[in-house]
């Protein structure tokens, strides 16, 4: 039976389980799972998943979820995945683990924490905090600090000093990523400093394409869509005289 996948693009961890999927040439059947429309909250997904989230799943009567165990499953269980995305040695397994264990606790605690709570929560029905995202903010530029201080110190332009990409690569680039829906100024204050960060994030790219950007492309549409919206919404205001907030219209 055909490997299905379900996923939401708009999920950072979906798309790096795609990506993964589409590089390495792996047969699979992508289900989407609309997080906007609580698709998820199904009691159809809920028997894949009992958290009720996407990423998942399911490869015969294997049933799998969170992230990363799904990336080293299918790093394990397909043929033809080349080593470098998750090394036979068990030393570099191990330190690929360690980066995979910090991301949860840290980038993706500050990422998917700022974007939400300045982008995000008007499409999930959800108010904006803007203490949880000075919060958050600290974690993320905290973050990229230690990846690129500590993850990515080494003779190779990837995570651990690799020279080709790992499965960590992917998991934490497609997370910072949604960084692009912020506006320029913002994205540039967060992300601008790190120049060497900036440069693996690139690598990860070329080293995915085209797949990288064509499963981001619902990350690229929903940016020119803000912009669009912010345009406007400034060109109103002038007109008007009046200063009303982004959210009023989304």
């Amino acid at each position: 039976m055909k490997l299905k996948v379900y996923t939401d693009r708009m999920s950072q961890p979906s798309r790096a389980i795609l990506i993964f999927c589409k590089v390495n040439g792996i047969d699979f059947e992508e289900i989407q799972i609309e997080l906007s429309k609580r698709q998820h909250l199904s009691p159809e997904f809920q028997a894949i998943n009992p958290f009720k989230k996407v990423p998942a799943i399911v490869d015969g009567r294997f049933k799998l979820f969170e992230s990363h165990a799904i990336l080293i499953y299918l790093a394990s269980a397909f043929p033809g995945v080349a080593d470098h995305w998750y090394p036979a040695d068990v030393s570099r397994r191990a330190k690929i683990h360690a980066v995979l264990d910090w991301h949860h606790l840290n980038l993706r605690r500050g990422a998917a924490g700022y974007v939400l709570n300045t982008v995000l929560a008007p499409f999930l029905g959800l108010p904006l905090n803007k203490q949880a995202a000075a919060e958050a903010e600290k974690v993320l530029v905290s973050s990229l600090s230690t990846i690129e201080n500590i993850w990515l110190q080494g003779d190779g332009r990837y995570l651990l000093g690799g020279f080709r990409p790992s499965i960590a690569d992917l998991s934490l680039v497609c997370e910072i990523m949604q960084l692009q829906l912020l506006d320029e100024k913002d994205h540039d204050r967060i992300l601008g400093p790190h120049k060497k960060v900036q440069q693996w994030i690139e690598s990860t790219k070329s080293a995915t394409k085209p797949h990288f950007h064509e499963v981001h492309n619902v990350l690229y549409k929903l940016k020119l869509k803000l912009s669009l919206q912010k345009s406007r919404q400034a060109d109103g205001d002038t007109k008007s005289g009046t200063k009303a907030p982004i959210i009023s219209k989304m």
